[in-house]
């Protein structure tokens, strides 16, 4: 069983830095593909980035290239999000989530995954 744990969030301003980071508790993290969201209330969950078990394979939003960065630790069952020159616009709940890895389905589809965390709220203000 998957048990992801999100961490790092917080208020930092316009152009500041965070990283995330999505614990799994359930040892079985380095069979499966891992993604970040992220959800403003009353709208729909965003694909942020997306990384496969062997972190040969990354996928990002076109709006967060060049200034987010995921990777992942298997070693530690982690997997991070650094997050440069936020937005205020960004400000959201980020979400983990995981999938087992090769599975059929887009990688920035949130239907393809099957675990997620309870997510972390992140807020850069203007």
């Amino acid at each position: 069983q998957v048990q992801l744990v999100e961490s790092g969030g917080g208020l930092v301003q316009a152009g500041g830095s965070l990283r995330l980071s999505c614990a799994d508790s359930g040892r079985t993290f380095r069979r499966y593909a891992m993604g970040w969201f992220r959800q403003v209330l009353g709208k729909e969950r965003e694909f942020v980035a997306a990384i496969s078990w062997s972190g040969g394979i990354i996928y990002y939003a076109d709006s967060v290239k060049g200034r987010f960065t995921i990777s992942r630790d298997n070693a530690k069952n982690r997997v991070y999000l650094q997050m440069n020159s936020l937005k205020p616009e960004e400000t959201a709940v980020y979400y983990c989530a995981a999938t087992p890895d090769g599975s059929s389905g887009s990688l920035s589809n949130p239907g393809t995954y099957d675990y997620w965390g309870q997510g972390t709220q992140v807020a850069a203000s203007s």
